[in-house]
């Protein structure tokens, strides 16, 4: 699998359909077949940042 963001393939699995990008620090879930791209913030939350990158760009590439 490669990240959407980095094109890195350091990604750990955190959850049932959850990942987690060790490059650039983003985190993924598995949606509908396609990557849920999301910056974890300082206090926790996450911001969407699928506005960045086209439904192509955010298909897993196992």
């Amino acid at each position: 699998m490669h990240c959407p963001n980095c094109k890195g393939k350091d990604i750990g699995k955190i959850g049932n359909q959850q990942f987690y990008c060790w490059n650039c620090f983003i985190e993924l879930s598995v949606l509908n077949g396609v990557f849920d791209v999301h910056q974890v913030e300082p206090d926790g939350s996450l911001s969407s940042l699928n506005d960045l990158f086209s439904e192509e760009e955010r298909k897993p590439q196992w």
